[in-house]
């Protein structure tokens, strides 16, 4: 079985940033639910492994990694990947491209995934595998999200100095005001430290159980409506 995946999505970090960490396999492969690379062969080629699933079944594949093109002028990639099944009833092929380009001060990211599947998860067909993974690339996405933010926050508009009121007042008032500044202080009870700031939101890269079981279940009622004529 063959199918096509398709993503868009905008990232708030300089295509520089995003480009970095896309280009780099064991730097991204924590935001990907449920993989992990296993062994890094040299820089082009990794060993890793992907464990989903799809409706009750469980799949786990290992298997390869290859950079065929990293372009750093127009920002292009190529990766291609191999997975035989670790129950040895099937195997998964895909090709993924990747482009960035720069749109105003964010990043738009495109890229496709050609997929072919052979063995068991074949027998559910494109419509489910493409349900279930535009469930998984959300999830990845908002993890790669969170994680940029953590590595590069967005910096904090300078505060703007207020006018100084008054410019023409006297120097007795100006005693006057530093006087009761002074006094207020020295009897205001002590305020305790700032609360820290609270951590970045962790990367996910564990599975969304209950969100692949409503992609699944929505799957199946699409499949039998269309049976039935129901559905276009």
């Amino acid at each position: 079985m063959n199918t096509l995946i398709k993503k868009e999505f905008d990232i708030d970090q300089s295509i520089d940033i995003v480009w970095k960490s896309l280009a780099d396999p064991e730097d991204i492969v924590g935001c990907v639910p449920g993989a992990s690379i296993t062994e890094k062969i040299d820089e082009h080629n990794y060993k890793g492994e992907v464990v989903t699933r799809f409706g009750p079944i469980k799949a786990a594949y290992a298997g390869d990694i290859k950079i065929v093109e990293l372009d750093v002028d127009s920002r292009k990639m190529v990766l291609k990947g191999r997975g035989l099944d670790s129950k040895g009833k099937g195997s998964a092929d895909m090709i993924m491209n990747g482009l960035l380009s720069e749109r105003d001060g964010k990043t738009h990211v495109n890229f496709s995934m050609d997929i072919t599947i052979v063995g068991m998860l074949a027998q559910f067909g494109s419509r489910l595998i493409n349900d279930v993974s535009d469930q998984l690339l959300n999830q990845f996405v908002k993890n790669f999200q969170n994680k940029l933010n953590a590595e590069n926050p967005p910096e904090a508009a300078p505060a703007v100095a207020e006018p100084a009121a008054g410019a023409a007042e006297s120097t007795l008032e100006a005693v006057e005001a530093e006087v009761g500044t002074v006094a207020a202080t020295a009897t205001a009870p002590t305020k305790s430290k700032a609360a820290p700031q609270a951590p970045p939101p962790p990367v996910d890269n564990s599975l969304n159980a209950f969100s692949l079981i409503g992609t699944v279940l929505k799957s199946v009622l699409n499949s039998i409506l269309a049976l039935f004529g129901l559905k276009k």
